[in-house]
């Protein structure tokens, strides 16, 4: 369970859900942070999560989320946040920086997740 136990895992959730908080108390905050820091965030953290859950249902710590799941995984956000959830809710915008946002989230995942869990 080392992933779940892990600083970076930590900080990631924690920055995350400041964010999170700060936005629903309409809390000024620059817009970078207020627009792009939880997309960058998301993927780490989802695939963290379903890393921790596949290793206590196989009952093993080395087993890694291969690139083709890092990356039909993150299209799956991609299209459901960037262009379906825009059509069905006004809460949601299209942003293309997002897209590119959950990709780079989901590689430095892939890249280092032997290296961090």
């Amino acid at each position: 369970m080392r992933i779940l136990k892990h600083p970076i895992f930590y900080l990631s959730v924690l920055i995350a859900t400041i964010i999170y908080i700060l936005q629903r108390l309409e809390v000024p905050i620059p817009n970078w942070i207020n627009f792009y820091v939880n997309d960058f965030l998301c993927m780490p953290i989802v695939l963290s999560l379903c890393l921790a859950v596949l290793r206590i249902f196989k009952k093993t710590e080395t087993l890694y989320v291969p690139l083709f799941v890092v990356l039909a995984l993150t299209s799956y956000f991609a299209v459901y946040f960037e262009w379906l959830m825009p059509k069905v809710n006004s809460r949601y915008t299209r942003d293309i920086l997002d897209i590119g946002l959950y990709f780079l989230g989901g590689l430095l995942f892939y890249r280092f997740q032997k290296k961090l869990f």
